[in-house]
């Protein structure tokens, strides 16, 4: 149905029956509704239904399914391959719903399906309390965690699916269902890695765990001893306790005090330790990294939901993104993943990553389809611009790092942090048996693959007719 064909009185209805707003082209809000996080992408929906409460997307989904729109489903954070937004359909705008409850008592916390980082760390931070989250305060929780979710505190407490309790769920028939361990046992398991396949996250349940203190070493390196503290680095993590996390990652220097002048606008090579305890704790644990000529450094003890704001990239910038979790990091490959760092575009907000596994995450539940928490390590290709004429040199950075550290990868990769790179790459992403299992899941709540707008898994039966 084009949009033109939606008839007045149904816009009329949904809006009538909305707690919250519909928006559609002309309609004054129209174009910042319509906004995402990754510049690249300009679509214009039909529909706009930003929604306050769990009836509301159902109200939404049902006016999709009956005006036969295109559904995406826009939740709090980035949806860098733009899969947040439509062409000529309706956006299903969760970002109202954001609030946190916390239960100290219980130490979880129920999160609205529109929920930042921010909003969750801010709420949990009174309570001395936090789960693992995203590497930046703006990730989407409700997306993040059903991926999969990789951040900062994964080797202590494991991926966020892996603390998740329960999910309330629209469904592509606008029913209203919960999963959890006792309830609608394989929707939940799905949920472990299967993101929005199967419906709308409104709420999700996460374990919270005790968090006195967060602390964290930033060393700056000149990008030419990029070989030398990267494998010392790798070294360095092998041995170090499941409270440390962090990465290598080589960027434009930012004009911030505790950067030298010669290294801002320039590629530089930072080091960064996380470490969920106590400063004095922070600097004995990094001590192997302190003595390999840093050029300068930050050692704090901070506030958990001020580092994750650290990372933070502004929206509307260009972005493309990609990753390859590694079955290992040799020689070869530090040296293959700093060489890659020249060509980097460079004064741009492009980061080149590599962040360490292992831990919880390895020791997680090796049922739910996430065969990526195998990795010890992950390279993660992360371009941010600003100029459309960066954009193919860009891009192609990208790949070309995808490609160069591809024969120590494995095949299985984060679909969180890539874009739109093929079916192959989703099925990889799963593995066969996983991804036959989640497209019988999604055969039974979504046969007819409403929920597309996604890294998609294709609903089939168990024996994949």
């Amino acid at each position: 149905m084009a949009p033109q064909d939606i008839t007045e009185a149904a816009l009329a209805g949904l809006r009538r029956e909305l707690t919250g707003d519909a928006y559609t082209p002309g309609d004054a809000g129209y174009d910042d509704a319509r906004a995402i996080f990754n510049g690249m992408i300009d679509r214009r929906p039909a529909v706009i239904a930003q929604c306050e409460t769990g009836p509301d997307v159902a109200r939404a989904v049902r006016f999709g399914r009956d005006n036969d729109l295109e559904i995406a489903v826009r939740g709090g954070g980035h949806s860098v391959a733009g899969m947040a937004v439509t062409e000529g359909g309706i956006v299903v705008d969760l970002r109202r719903i954001h609030t946190v409850v916390v239960d100290p008592q219980s130490r979880a916390a129920r999160i609205g399906g529109g929920a930042t980082m921010s909003h969750l760390d801010r709420a949990t931070q009174p309570h001395a309390l936090a789960t693992t989250g995203g590497r930046a305060s703006t990730t989407g929780v409700g997306g993040f965690t059903l991926g999969g979710g990789s951040g900062w505190l994964e080797r202590k407490w494991g991926l966020a699916c892996d603390n998740l309790i329960a999910v309330e769920l629209v469904t592509a028939d606008g029913d209203t269902v919960h999963a959890s361990a006792d309830e609608n046992q394989e929707l939940f398991w799905a949920l472990h890695g299967g993101g929005g396949n199967f419906g709308v996250a409104t709420a999700i349940t996460l374990q919270l765990h005790a968090l006195p203190a967060m602390s964290m070493v930033m060393l700056l390196f000149r990008p030419e001893a990029g070989p030398e503290v990267v494998r010392a680095y790798r070294d360095f993590i092998e041995s170090a306790p499941d409270e440390v996390g962090g990465g290598c990652l080589y960027l434009t220097g930012p004009p911030e005090p505790f950067v030298p002048e010669h290294m801002v606008g320039k590629l530089v090579l930072a080091v960064l330790v996380t470490y969920a305890g106590w400063e004095e704790e922070a600097r004995d644990v990094s001590e192997p990294m302190l003595g390999l000529g840093h050029e300068a450094e930050v050692i704090a003890e901070l506030p958990y939901a001020e580092l994750q704001c650290m990372l933070d990239d502004p929206p509307l910038m260009r972005n493309y993104w990609s990753a390859e979790f590694m079955a290992g990091f040799p020689d070869e490959a530090v040296d293959v993943y700093c060489s890659r760092a020249a060509d980097m575009p460079v004064p741009t907000g492009t980061q080149h990553v590599l962040f360490p596994m292992g831990g919880a995450v390895a020791r997680g539940p090796a049922d739910y389809p996430v065969p990526w928490r195998e990795a010890p390590w992950a390279v993660h290709p992360f371009g941010v611009w600003e100029s459309p004429d960066d954009d193919e040199r860009a891009k192609q950075w990208v790949r070309d790092v995808r490609a160069d550290v591809e024969p120590w990868s494995l095949s299985a990769t984060y679909l969180n942090f890539i874009g739109q790179e093929g079916q192959e790459r989703v099925v990889a992403a799963y593995g066969e048996d996983n991804y036959k299992r989640l497209a019988a899941v999604k055969a039974e709540y979504d046969p007819e693959n409403v929920f597309r707008l996604n890294h998609n898994i294709k609903p089939a039966s168990p024996n994949g007719a």
